[in-house]
């Protein structure tokens, strides 16, 4: 025979007090009542075992202590390594993520939204550009949802913004590559690219002028290692790669012929996720503030969530160089 369920009536009953009172110290406002009988209804609550129903516990809270969080790649390290600054400070304030992997699918993504508002999670952060502004407008903005558009997506007109400083990122890395002696370079990028990605290559070219060769790839290692057959026609002898999953890829697609790093190439990446430590030779490249990323974004959508009003925040986090052994002196 099953066991029957505890309910809320139970523990008012066995405590001796209404059921409204039981509903308000199981939820956190216990303040209205005395140490006594919050200390009695909580013992009784654990004697009986009682949980409370999640969908009831929310109409009395008006929260789900859910954040719906949506990013284009998961396999991509900069993106777990986002998620895990953002997780920690949610975990912290008792706060739930519910991570939905969109793949780049504009489709995928307005129909992971309507979802995630039909359970009424508290607030948003969007880390992919493939959602469109006129989802954003009914989906977000029109229902009232608090939510954080991070550097993926340019934004800023309708919502509070977290961005790094990709085109300074462009610049260091084309300053880096000059100061080592290299005049052709080329670029490796999507050709549908990202707000963000754009402005490093604006911060590039800015540097190296218009005589950069730009090489389309997706933004994956495969991308990289596809890459290097254009490479090898050109006489480049330094490659930006514009994340540095293409940068991995570069590694292998080179050594498919024969060439090395930096022998043949000095090859820099932008982002600095770990395995930048592993390979070898061990990867110069331009470091993000991945995880601070993630976690500043928590706090200022857990801060929007608490004061709806106030003012439209745009932050930027700065970028630096960080060299290694990929790239060298000609």
């Amino acid at each position: 025979m099953t066991e029957k369920k505890v309910t809320i009536k139970d523990v008012a009953k066995a405590s001796g007090v209404s059921i409204a009172t039981v509903s308000q110290i199981v939820n956190g406002n216990s303040k209205n009542f005395s140490p006594k009988t919050v200390a009695k209804v909580l013992k009784i609550k654990d004697e009986l075992n009682y949980v409370p129903d999640y969908f009831a516990r929310r109409m009395v809270m008006k929260k789900s202590k859910t954040i719906g969080v949506l990013v284009p790649d998961i396999s991509n390290p900069f993106f777990s390594t986002l998620v895990r600054g953002v997780e920690d400070v949610l975990y912290k304030e008792n706060f739930i993520t519910m991570l939905c992997n969109a793949n780049g699918d504009n489709e995928k993504e307005s129909l992971v939204l309507e979802e995630l508002s039909r359970r009424g999670v508290d607030g948003f952060i969007i880390a992919s550009s493939a959602i469109s502004d006129e989802d954003i407008e009914r989906l977000l903005i029109n229902k009232k949802h608090p939510f954080i558009i991070l550097d993926q997506k340019s934004s800023e007109e309708n919502s509070d913004s977290i961005q790094t400083d990709d085109f300074l990122g462009g610049n260091l890395a084309a300053s880096h590559l000059k100061e080592l002696g290299h005049e052709k370079v080329a670029v490796v990028l999507p050709e549908k690219a990202t707000a963000n990605i754009v402005r490093r290559l604006e911060g590039f070219i800015e540097v190296m002028g218009k005589n950069v060769t730009v090489i389309y790839s997706s933004l994956s290692k495969e991308g990289g290692r596809r890459a290097a057959k254009d490479i090898i026609t050109t006489d480049v002898t330094g490659i930006f790669a514009i994340n540095d999953e293409i940068a991995f890829g570069l590694y292998l697609g080179l050594k498919d012929f024969d060439k090395s790093i930096p022998g043949d190439y000095s090859v820099i990446g932008y982002d600095n996720v770990d395995m930048c430590k592993y390979v070898t030779p061990p990867l110069t490249t331009i470091a993000q503030p991945i995880y601070e990323l993630g976690q500043q974004t928590a706090e200022l959508l857990l801060e929007r969530i608490e004061h709806p009003e106030q003012e439209q925040v745009v932050k930027k986090l700065p970028v630096n160089l960080i060299n290694r052994f990929s790239t060298r002196q000609i």
